[in-house]
């Protein structure tokens, strides 16, 4: 009796505490998978942030830049005086001047120049000096250098057609420019093209590992846009040159501007004798899902293979290149 006085009664393990709980099958697993979803999306979030706000610098230093300025004055302020002085020879069966049927292409030009050639030139250049490296070296950086890109060279792009457009309200006669639907029609299609040509630049850019080597892309770019109507009509051409043209988006980015600044008349120079808005934004538009379905992973894999050894050699031969 003695030895068990002042002892506690014994207590059972369980008595006490609460009944364990088997989590429900798959329950565990569920909940880590979307709270580490819900981080992912969190993370780029932050990522898209700060890309829209690189991309903003961006656009500001460019047009505060006078090489990049200039750059993007040469080229539409040459075709513009081309055209001007053939504002008295006309469209193939019609009386409507040439130099004011070339100025919508102008507009398609420089979309093209500033917005996908600028887009996958930048990228080739970060490329070769590293800055596509630092950018994978952080957390979501390359979705932010991405981001950053594409905005500050759709502003540039954008900011480009005031170029040629202003000065062509005074200097060409015939322009539809006081019509409501025709500021409807140009902003739909310049938004639509510059979506499914800034990821063609992307890719692009992804495919060249130096500035020297985009030479190799601007000829046929170049040739692309002679044989879309830029500077004349596209029906001068012959069949087989017209179906190359309507394979690619520049010529639809070119008739759909055409559509919004020339007379309804001027359709019947063009292919069908119809301005076609449903053909561009159907080609348009399959032209931007392609482009954003193989850019990323174009994109990707150029990142996975970036390293500080490929970056050492690209800056070796920019050091090699005559000056």
């Amino acid at each position: 009796m003695s030895g068990r006085i002042g002892r506690a009664p014994a207590v059972e393990p369980n008595v006490g505490r609460a009944p364990a709980v088997e989590p429900h099958e798959g329950g565990g697993m569920s909940g880590a998978r979307a709270v580490e979803s819900a981080t992912v999306r969190g993370a780029r979030a932050v990522a898209l942030r700060a890309g829209l706000e690189r991309g903003r610098v961006e656009f500001r230093q460019s047009v505060t830049n006078a090489q990049e300025v200039w750059g993007a004055l040469f080229f539409p302020a040459v075709a513009l005086v081309v055209m001007y002085l053939l504002r008295n020879s006309t469209v193939p069966g019609t009386r409507f001047s040439l130099g004011s049927q070339a100025v919508p292409g102008i507009l398609g030009m420089n979309v093209v120049l500033n917005g996908m050639m600028a887009l996958a030139m930048a990228l080739t250049m970060d490329r070769e000096d590293g800055t596509l490296l630092r950018a994978r070296a952080t957390p979501n950086g390359v979705v932010g250098y991405l981001t950053g890109k594409v905005v500050s060279r759709a502003g540039t792009a954008l900011a480009g057609l005031l170029v040629p457009l202003v000065p062509a309200a005074f200097l060409f006669d015939g322009l539809r420019l006081g019509e409501a639907s025709s500021w409807v029609t140009l902003a739909w299609v310049t938004a639509l093209g510059l979506v499914a040509l800034l990821p063609l630049g992307a890719v692009l850019g992804s495919l060249f590992e130096g500035a020297q080597s985009m030479g190799v892309v601007t000829l046929p770019v170049m040739l692309l846009m002679a044989i879309s109507g830029v500077f004349y009509p596209v029906t001068a051409f012959p069949g087989w040159l017209q179906g190359v043209a309507q394979a690619f988006p520049l010529y639809w980015l070119g008739l759909g501007l055409r559509s919004a600044l020339l007379p309804g008349d001027l359709a019947a120079a063009e292919i069908g004798h119809s301005w076609r808005h449903l053909e561009t934004a159907g080609v348009l538009g399959a032209w931007a899902l392609l482009g954003f379905a193989v850019a990323p992973v174009v994109l990707r894999r150029m990142a996975r293979r970036e390293s500080g050894s490929r970056v050492a050699a690209r800056r070796a031969r920019a050091l090699q290149r005559p000056v």
